[in-house]
């Protein structure tokens, strides 16, 4: 699997300069290869040249955003995009998701961090893809009452209303509902959503529960499934 991620090419599309520099390094270290763009409208004509193989896009761009971007890639293409976005643009990255986005990172972030996201969207779409291709695919669903989580289709859905998650939130709650009543610590937890050790503080996993809830009650106020055992971790409740 490293030999297939290592031969992708990453298109970087930001204004900032310094981001470009740093992330490209960063992946470049990996293995990849990187492409770079300032704006949104030099990114769509040279995608079109030089199809990436996946693309982190910042969302506020001149000439054309990230959202536009994205909007337009999906007339006619599902490649892979991560967004980067600022702290709080929790409405753009709501909507971003349901236009059809991958992954979220806010930031300031980690180099480190976002090799890993870029990893692991990498590894689901070409699951995704050996899949469509395979004569006889199975279907990988996890049903746990009114929970159902499709993971090939990267959908999940509560009491049939559908739930937008990034793939670390994904990753989190299909761990969490895989054993319900079995209490997974922060460590595991964190090691079900990257693929190889990322060292960062407990209120990283505690962030993404607590994103999880909100997602989930605003579908259904009494959700309660997800329950938090202090100084142990969380667990999914027995159905």
């Amino acid at each position: 699997m490293r030999d297939t991620l290592d031969m992708a090419t990453i298109a970087l599309v930001d204004d900032d300069r310094n981001i470009l520099t740093s992330v490209s390094i960063a992946l470049e270290s990996e293995g990849y290869r990187v492409e770079t763009y300032t704006d949104g409208a030099s990114a769509l004509e040279g995608f079109a040249a030089r199809p990436p193989t996946l693309a982190v896009l910042d969302i506020k761009m001149p000439r054309m955003d990230g959202m536009e971007l994205l909007r337009r890639l999906r007339q006619k293409s599902d490649l892979p995009v991560i967004f980067l976005t600022s702290k709080d643009d929790e409405i753009d990255e709501l909507f971003g998701l349901k236009m059809g986005a991958d992954d979220f990172i806010r930031k300031p972030f980690s180099q480190r961090l976002l090799v890993e996201r870029v990893k692991a969207v990498l590894r689901r779409a070409n699951a995704r893809e050996a899949a469509a291709k395979s004569p006889t695919p199975q279907t990988r669903s996890l049903e746990r009452g009114q929970l159902v989580m499709d993971q090939e289709r990267h959908t999940c859905t509560w009491k049939g209303e559908p739930v937008t998650l990034t793939v670390t939130e994904f990753l989190i709650l299909h761990s969490l509902a895989q054993r319900p009543g079995v209490v997974k610590s922060r460590d595991s937890l964190m090691d079900s959503a990257y693929d190889e050790q990322v060292y960062v503080d407990d209120r990283t996993i505690d962030s993404h529960i607590k994103r999880l809830r909100k997602k989930f009650k605003a579908v259904d106020d009494d959700f309660d499934m997800i329950e938090t055992l202090y100084g142990v971790g969380y667990r999914f409740r027995e159905i």
